[in-house]
């Protein structure tokens, strides 16, 4: 069988911008792939391609096992996809917009009360589900936006940076979704996001993409553990500092740089479990252990490794959208971003 999302030497230019430069992809069924990268790094220009949104210049994708150019229709009913600023009619409610978005793919209608139903309970709307979406908050427009997507129960599903700009707690609870509708369903997910907690608490493995290329891919744990050891920061009495730095830079290797003057930063190349063997260097000298904070590899750490700089604003919710050329029309005119994939 072939894999859900695959890609080769997937190229898309915009005049001479190239936005997304030969990326190899690679999605197992029943994971949730994460692809992480700064604004205008061509997130969003690859999942256009392979949600059949964008032709690509170059390449080749296939998704859920369809040519995203030559078996396009048969890609977009494959599929779910939750794009960035989903275009929902806000004088429209809940409930309508489900069974249109039924009716678009053949359901009947007993059928699509059925999933509306099911799948306004499954993202925490029910309660709104006769409201008119110009009433919902942002984070309820998103949970909505999801149940959009999956009313065709679609084989592979792709999240847009479905987080953007929405509050701590209405992040959380969309990730609980996902982890459901995953664990639930099986359904492989496509998650791109700016967000580097996002990514390592969602995706088994993740790619970053940086100026339309792939720069390193893994598991969230293995490229932590590629960057480097974990970073031990300790705090002792006074009186025993001097000797203790002494003795942990023979035993355990040159200190890391500290916060403060008064910390000591030891590298732990045989990872946590090591921390018992300092604990005992201390106690050879006699040595008040006063403090102690063990400090992980991150995935900024792995991102600054890949391309020599920190991915700016990975924290902050805002209004981030990658700068990209929107992409023209087959007939060569502009044409505005279709929201919500799996139309057939």
């Amino acid at each position: 069988m072939s894999l859900p999302i695959q890609a080769a030497d997937l190229r898309r230019s915009f005049g001479d911008v190239l936005a997304v430069d030969g990326v190899d992809l690679e999605v197992n069924e029943g994971e949730i792939f994460g692809f992480l990268g700064p604004n205008g790094a061509g997130k969003s220009t690859t999942v256009r391609m392979l949600t059949t949104l964008l032709r690509p210049t170059g390449g080749w994708a296939r998704v859920a096992g369809y040519d995203v150019v030559t078996d396009a229709d048969m890609v977009r009913r494959s599929i779910g996809v939750a794009l960035q600023d989903a275009a929902i009619d806000p004088l429209m409610t809940g409930n309508e917009l489900l069974r249109l978005q039924a009716t678009l793919h053949g359901i009947g209608r007993t059928e699509a009360r059925r999933r509306g139903a099911e799948l306004l309970e499954r993202v925490g709307l029910t309660a709104a589900g006769d409201r008119r979406v110009g009433g919902y908050s942002g984070g309820m427009r998103r949970r909505l936006d999801l149940a959009l997507s999956l009313v065709h129960s679609p084989a592979v599903l792709f999240l847009d940076e479905p987080t953007t700009g929405l509050d701590p707690m209405s992040r959380i609870a969309l990730w609980e979704e996902v982890r459901s509708l995953n664990a639930e369903r099986g359904t492989t997910v496509l998650l791109t996001t700016q967000y580097l907690e996002e990514a390592d608490q969602l995706a088994g493995r993740i790619a970053i993409i940086d100026r339309g290329r792939i720069v390193s891919e893994g598991t969230p744990q293995s490229l932590k553990t590629q960057v480097g050891a974990p970073t031990l920061v300790l705090r002792v009495d006074a009186a025993h500092r001097d000797a203790a730095r002494t003795l942990l830079a023979e035993t355990f290797g040159a200190e890391r740089p500290a916060p403060t003057p008064e910390a000591i930063a030891v590298g732990l190349d045989g990872g946590a479990g090591a921390v018992a063997d300092v604990v005992r260097v201390l106690d050879e000298i006699g040595a008040e252990l006063e403090s102690m904070e063990l400090h992980e590899p991150s995935l900024d750490d792995v991102f600054a490794e890949a391309t020599g700089r920190r991915l700016e604003g990975a924290e902050e919710s805002g209004e981030d959208s990658e700068e990209e050329p929107e992409p023209a029309g087959d007939d060569g005119t502009r044409r505005g971003r279709r929201r919500r994939g799996g139309t057939p």
